[in-house]
């Protein structure tokens, strides 16, 4: 068993190593100037659409754009926005920061292009309901389903561990080392309430997420908001020393600006999955006129999980100082509970506690949908779903009370694999994200106009 979970975690360094971390953010760079910069051009309007009640009624789909959005910060927004920026700082210090910035503004490109092609080939499943993603774009734009069949194949597995064990587990330990709440009792609450919203489809999936997401994400971003006001002199100082490290090649585990862009850019992309192929599954059931309309806001996650939520963690921490002087080589969500408790005292670790425990538990939610699809691509019969919901809600009680690193090792395998087929799509349709871009900004400017006119 040792020699596999070796063999797991070396095939994982080299899948996640600089060759698709280049490929991620290139497609991002590459899709950001053949677009225009839209992530700043469209940026209001998106963040409008995103807000805004009762829109395409009479349009195809499940869910609101709002749910669809909630659904896929569900998945995004985890442990990754408390213990990976922790781990990133903490392995390639306050510089990798900046770089996960910069993955993020460039992952909104491509955040952007995977939820157009998602709504553009989207079909209806046996049960009437929206099913789309990748799978779907590399099968009926592509004409690649063998790629398509790959990228469902490497979902439906990888599920299993970064969206339900390692999240569970994430949630269990902090029950335990916060409230004391025993494993199993942590294992068993989170299987209930999995199982009333898991079971309910994506419906129940989106209406659960758009009550909860917006609510734990202001309870974190305002516990860190708190934390900056308090403390608003310590910022200019936090934003040079991230400055000064993103190109001094200062990192904290290496001397390399290889090590501090590394680190940067692969925590940047776990934390918003831009690439990776998972959120255009949720966007594929977004009610809309048009791709275009969905997919600007669909990268408006980048910019509430990277920019706003990762930020506040990343920036709290430098300010505490921590980072450079951590006798006890704190790391992950350790390192974040220690910074928030130096501004906010006993509070601090609570906040961090709770926020993980919100953040991992709606990832579950979110994944669920996800891993669900991939697998519903493989086997259409509805009959058989039912067997897939009861299996991952199974997993999550064994992700919160065991540790079965082969497993969350093959998952995270699995889950680096997804991007490789994806990015082939976005790549290889680009020109169609071009064309349906072309038609939502002449629709944009018809409705202005029209407004106009009264």
């Amino acid at each position: 068993m040792d020699g596999i979970t070796a063999f797991l975690d070396k095939l994982g360094g080299i899948i996640w190593g600089p060759p698709l971390l280049i490929l991620l953010v290139g497609t991002g760079i590459y899709l950001t100037f053949r677009l225009g910069l839209i992530q700043l051009r469209l940026l209001p309007y998106a963040l409008k659409l995103v807000f805004t009640k009762n829109q395409d009624k009479n349009s195809e789909g499940d869910i609101t754009h709002f749910q669809a959005l909630m659904t896929a910060m569900a998945a995004t927004v985890g442990v990754g926005n408390i213990v990976g920026v922790a781990t990133a700082i903490f392995l390639g210090g306050p510089g990798a920061l900046f770089w996960m910035w910069v993955s993020a503004f460039f992952g909104m490109a491509t955040k952007y292009g995977e939820a157009i092609l998602a709504v553009k080939y989207r079909v209806k499943d046996a049960n009437g309901q929206m099913a789309g993603g990748p799978m779907y774009y590399l099968e009926h734009g592509l004409k690649m389903k063998w790629l398509g069949v790959l990228f469902a194949i490497f979902g439906a597995i990888a599920a299993f561990g970064i969206g339900n064990g390692t999240q569970a587990k994430a949630v269990a330990d902090v029950m335990n080392q916060t409230f004391s709440v025993p494993h199993w009792v942590s294992g068993l609450i989170l299987v209930v309430l999995a199982g009333m919203v898991i079971l309910g489809g994506i419906k129940t999936i989106g209406k659960v997420t758009s009550f909860f997401v917006p609510i734990m994400a202001v309870f974190y971003v305002l516990a860190g908001v708190i934390v900056l006001v308090l403390n608003v002199g310590l910022i200019p100082e936090a934003f040079a020393t991230i400055f000064k490290y993103a190109f001094s090649g200062e990192a904290v585990a290496g001397g390399a600006i290889g090590t501090v862009i590394r680190f940067g850019v692969a925590r940047g992309v776990f934390s918003n999955e831009a690439g990776l192929g998972s959120a255009p599954i949720a966007a594929a059931a977004a009610r809309t006129d048009m791709p275009g309309r969905q997919a600007l806001v669909s990268m408006t996650q980048v910019l509430f999980d990277t920019l706003i939520i990762c930020s506040i963690t990343g920036v709290t921490i430098i300010m505490s100082g921590i980072w450079k002087d951590n006798p006890d080589n704190l790391t992950g969500g350790a390192l974040t509970s220690a910074a928030f408790g130096q501004f906010l005292g006993s509070a601090g670790p609570i906040v961090v506690s709770i926020g993980l425990l919100f953040f991992a538990t709606s990832t579950i939610f979110g994944w669920a949908y996800y891993g669900e699809k991939c697998f519903q691509y493989l086997f259409p019969n509805p009959k058989i779903l039912i067997y897939y919901r009861l299996v991952f809600i199974a997993v999550i009680f064994v992700g919160a009370t065991a540790t079965l690193d082969v497993v969350w090792l093959f998952a995270d395998v699995m889950n680096g694999l997804m991007a490789i087929p994806n990015l082939i799509g976005l790549l290889g349709l680009s020109g169609v994200i071009i064309f349906e871009t072309k038609r939502v900004q002449a629709k944009i400017k018809e409705e202005k106009e029209a407004a106009k006119r009264g």
